[in-house]
């Protein structure tokens, strides 16, 4: 049997996870690129060897998506996008988290809320990068059935175009976020990044 429990989190509640990413990003934006995304691949070997709730373990394997995105080296993330989402990881190189994370059942509780807010701050983002996976392996595999051998230049062509496509989404929704949110003279709860 399964039990669904929902929460809501307030406006102060929400400032609260504002102020905690902000200071994760201060303190990690001196370490190297590569320091946040081995130590958010820790936190989810971490994860992955402890008894946590579903719910927890669902939401924190979508780290692993984030850190994809950045390593990804036909992705290509423009540097402003980048930006975004290594600070998002940010929180999760963090040894020192809101709950212990050796606290049983809960540790990994703020972590699940954090991937949960920033997922959908960088929603564009993750979708975009999704269609870009699908259709490079859609386009691998009817090239492998079609008998066509991919050479590197017809491969970066054919990944170059949709790249660019997915790249330009991902700027212009959030570009209409942001015009929405100014016309009704709101800010999206869900701000968390710059």
């Amino acid at each position: 049997m399964s039990l669904k429990v929902t929460f809501d989190l307030a406006d102060a509640d929400l400032e609260h996870f504002r102020l905690i990413m902000r200071e994760a990003r201060d303190v990690a934006k001196d370490k190297p690129r590569d320091e946040i995304l081995a130590s958010a691949e820790a936190l989810l070997v971490e994860v992955r060897g402890a008894q946590v709730p579903d719910f927890v373990s669902i939401r924190l394997e979508r780290i692993q998506l984030l850190v994809d995105m950045l390593r990804d080296e036909e992705w290509k993330l423009p540097a402003e996008e980048s930006t975004r989402v290594l600070n998002a990881l940010a929180y999760f190189s963090e040894p020192e988290d809101l709950i212990p994370d050796h606290v049983p059942g809960l540790g990994f509780l703020d972590d699940a809320i954090m991937v949960e807010l920033v997922n959908r701050e960088l929603r564009h983002e993750i979708e975009a990068y999704r269609d870009f996976c699908d259709y490079r392996t859609a386009e691998e595999s009817r090239r492998s059935q079609l008998g066509k051998p991919i050479d590197e230049v017809t491969k970066e062509e054919f990944l170059a175009s949709r790249r660019a496509a997915l790249h330009a989404r991902i700027r212009n929704r959030r570009s209409r976020e942001r015009q929405r949110r100014r016309r009704s003279g709101g800010r999206s709860p869900f701000s968390l990044l710059p």
